[in-house]
C-alpha cells in the first residue's frame, strides 16, 4: 500500500494535467454545440488506455523499489548496482551516493589502520612495562616487610591495571583471538583465584570454593580474565565476611560468585555494565573506572556466555555466569 500511495503522489501532478486537459477538452466541444456522444467514447478508450499505462507504470516502479532496497541491504559491505537512471537527477543522486560511499570506504580504512597501530604500540608497551615491573617484584620479595608486602599489592595492581587496557583494545578489534576449547570450569577459577590469594589475606576474606565437576566449551584466556574482573569486584566492595565460588546449576553450567560486601543499589544494577558507569559504589571508591564489567559483560557476550548480577545493599552480591551456550562459529 505504501508503494501504491509513493508512486500515486509521484504521478499526481500527470492525472491532474490530464484532468484539466480532458475538461478543456469537453468544455470546448459544449460551447460550439458538437456531440458528446464521440467524445465520451473517445474519453472511456483514453481512460482505459491510460490506466493500463499506470498499471505497467507502477509494475515498474514497484520493481525499481525493490532493487534499490536490495542495494541499500548491500551498502553496508559493497557498492550495489543500481537500477539504470531514468532522468538526469536519479544520475546525480546515484552518483552522490558512490562519492559518499567512496569517502567512508576511505574513512573507514584509515580508522582500522590507526587502531591497528594504536593496538601494536600498547601491545609493545606493555611487554616493556611487564619488565620494570617484573624487576620490582623481585626487588621487593628480597626482603619480607610489611612495607614490602604493601608495595607488592600496588605493583599487583598496576599490572592488572595494563593488562586491562590491553585486553579493552583487543576485544574492540574485530578480530579478537579466541581459542575455543573444552576446559575444566574448577580449573579456571582456581587459576583466577590464585592471582587474588594476597587480597584475601591482606583484607581477612574467608574463600568458600565449593567442588565441582563441570566441563564448558570457551576461551581460557578471556573467560579467566571475566572471572578475575569479578572476582577483584567482590574482593575491593568486601570490607569483611566471605566470597563464595559454587555452581549453581551443573545442567544451565551457572556459575555463581557471591559476596557479602557493600552490594550495588538498585537503581545502579541496569546500568552497571555500561561503559564508565561506576555508581555509588564507584562513588566512594575514587579509583574506579568503570571499565572492568563493561569488558566482562563485552568478552561474555562474544563467547556466547551470559551474566547477571543481582545485589542487596548492605548484604552483598551475586554474579551469575552462564557457560552453557557456545559461540555458533564453533565446530566440533
Amino acid at each position: 500500500m505504501e508503494v501504491f500511495l509513493s508512486y500515486f503522489k509521484r504521478q499526481l501532478g500527470r492525472v491532474a494535467f490530464g484532468l484539466i486537459v480532458t475538461g478543456i477538452f469537453f468544455l470546448t466541444l459544449y460551447l460550439y454545440g458538437v456531440p458528446l456522444e464521440p467524445a465520451l467514447y473517445a474519453a472511456v478508450l483514453a481512460i482505459a488506455f491510460g490506466v493500463v499505462c499506470y498499471g505497467y507504470g507502477f509494475v515498474r516502479f514497484a520493481r525499481r523499489h525493490r532493487r534499490v532496497l536490495s542495494a541499500r541491504k548491500q551498502l553496508a559491505v559493497q557498492l550495489p548496482e543500481f537500477p539504470q537512471p531514468r532522468d538526469i537527477i536519479e544520475k546525480d543522486y546515484q552518483e552522490m551516493i558512490e562519492a559518499l560511499f567512496s569517502d567512508l570506504t576511505k574513512k573507514i580504512t584509515e580508522v582500522e589502520n590507526e587502531r591497528s597501530e594504536l593496538l601494536e604500540y600498547y601491545t609493545l608497551w606493555v611487554h616493556q612495562i611487564k619488565t620494570p615491573i617484573s624487576a620490582m617484584k623481585l626487588l621487593l620479595e628480597e626482603e619480607d616487610s610489611e612495607l614490602n608486602t604493601e608495595l607488592s599489592l600496588e605493583l599487583f595492581k598496576i599490572e592488572r591495571y595494563v593488562e586491562m587496557v590491553l585486553n579493552y583494545l583487543r576485544i574492540e578489534s574485530p578480530s579478537s583471538d579466541f581459542v575455543f576449547k573444552k576446559h575444566d570450569l574448577a580449573e579456571l577459577v582456581k587459576q583466577a583465584i590464585r592471582k587474588y590469594a594476597r587480597m584475601f589475606v591482606k583484607k581477612k576474606i574467608r574463600l568458600n570454593l565449593q567442588e565441582f565437576q563441570c566441563e564448558v566449551l570457551t576461551d581460557e584466556k578471556w573467560l579467566v580474565f571475566v572471572l578475575e574482573q569479578v572476582i577483584s569486584n567482590a574482593i575491593k566492595y568486601t570490607d569483611e565476611g566471605t566470597v563464595s565460588i559454587y555452581l549453581a546449576s551443573s545442567e544451565r553450567k551457572e556459575l555463581m560468585i557471591e559476596d557479602t560486601g557493600i552490594g550495588i543499589a538498585a537503581e545502579d544494577l541496569p546500568r552497571v555494565f555500561d561503559k564508565g558507569y561506576t555508581g555509588y559504589a564507584g562513588r566512594l571508591d575514587k579509583r574506579a573506572t568503570g571499565i572492568g564489567l563493561y569488558l566482562s559483560k563485552k568478552i561474555l557476550t562474544k563467547l556466547s556466555h551470559t551474566i547477571d548480577i543481582e545485589s542487596t545493599p548492605g548484604k552483598g552480591t551475586r554474579v551469575k555466569i552462564g557457560l552453557e551456550t557456545v559461540s555458533p562459529e564453533v565446530r566440533d
